[in-house]
C-alpha cells in the first residue's frame, strides 16, 4: 500500500493520502508506527492524517490506545447503501454482455420464492425469448433462479419439491428429482455458474451466475439466454467464466470483495 505521488488535481494529494491511510487501518495497521511503515508517508505526515480523520470521526481510539474505523464510515456506507440501485449499476455490464454474446441478458432477484425479472437486454440474433421485467419463474426451473440459490444448499431439494407441487405444469426437461437437482446444483456451486437445460422452456437454454452485494450475500443474478440451436452444450461451458466474470464486475461495483 503506497502512496500515489502525481495527484490528478492541486491538493488531491492530502486526500489520497488520507484514503491510503483508512485502507491501512481497514487492513490491521492500528498504531502510528504501523501506519508509517505501510503507507510510505512520514511519521509526521501520518500523525497530521491521523489527526484530521480523528476529527471527522474516521477513525477512533480503542480501549487498547490503537486505531480502527470509526462511526462516519459506517454512516456512510449505509448511505452508500441506500443510495445503490442494482439495475443502474448493473445495466452497462448487461449491455456489453449482450453485444459480446448477441444472445438475451436477464437480471433478476428473488422475491416472495420466486424469480422476479428486473431487467432485460435483447439479443441481436432476431429471435424472442419469452420473458420480460416484472415476470415471474419457480426459482429451480430457471438457470437464473438456480444462481440466486448457489449459496443455500439448505434449500435446494425443499425448493424443487416445492415448485414442482404448485406449478401446474412440470419441465418437459427435468431432473430424475430432489437428489439429482442437488447434486447439479453442488456442481453448479462449485464453479459458480449455473445451467438452464430447457427446464424452463423446451428448445431454451441458459448460463446464469450470482450477484453479491458488499455483505457477500446472493441479492441477484444475470442469466444469458438463447435457443438451443446457438447454446451447444460446448459454447454453454465457454461462456460460462465470461457470466461469472460479469456478475463479478457487478458484484464489485456493489462492494463485494471478492470473499
Amino acid at each position: 500500500m503506497t502512496r500515489t505521488d502525481e495527484p490528478a488535481v492541486p491538493g488531491a494529494q492530502t486526500l489520497i493520502n488520507g484514503i491510503v491511510v483508512l485502507r491501512a487501518v481497514a487492513a490491521g495497521s492500528c498504531t502510528l508506527a504501523d501506519l508509517t511503515a505501510a503507507t510510505g508517508l512520514s511519521r509526521s505526515t501520518t500523525h497530521r492524517l491521523v489527526q484530521a480523520l480523528r476529527a471527522e470521526r474516521m477513525l477512533r481510539d480503542t480501549v487498547e490506545g490503537t486505531l480502527a474505523l470509526g462511526p462516519a464510515l459506517i454512516e456512510l456506507g449505509f448511505q452508500a447503501r441506500e443510495d445503490i440501485s442494482v439495475p443502474a449499476v448493473a445495466r452497462p455490464y448487461l449491455l456489453d454482455l449482450s453485444d459480446e454474446t448477441r444472445d438475451t441478458i436477464h437480471l433478476a432477484a428473488e422475491d416472495n420464492g420466486e424469480t422476479l425479472y428486473l431487467d432485460k437486454v435483447r439479443g441481436n440474433r432476431n429471435i424472442e425469448i419469452r420473458s420480460w421485467p416484472g415476470c415471474r419463474m419457480p426459482l429451480t426451473y430457471t438457470g437464473i433462479g438456480k444462481a440466486l440459490l448457489l449459496d443455500r444448499p439448505d434449500r435446494w431439494e425443499r425448493q424443487y419439491l416445492d415448485d414442482r407441487a404448485r406449478m401446474e405444469r412440470q419441465p418437459e426437461h427435468d431432473y430424475s428429482g430432489a437428489a439429482a437437482f442437488a447434486r447439479a446444483m453442488g456442481r453448479y456451486a462449485r464453479q459458480g455458474f449455473a445451467f438452464d437445460l430447457e427446464e424452463n422452456e423446451p428448445g431454451v437454454r441458459c448460463i446464469a451466475a450470482p450477484v453479491h452485494d458488499a455483505s457477500g450475500a446472493i441479492v441477484c443474478a444475470i442469466s444469458v439466454s438463447s435457443f438451443k440451436t446457438f447454446m451447444p452444450t460446448d459454447r454453454m461451458r465457454q461462456l460460462g467464466p465470461l457470466v461469472r466474470d460479469t456478475a463479478d464486475a457487478i458484484s464489485r461495483d456493489l462492494g463485494w470483495n471478492g470473499r
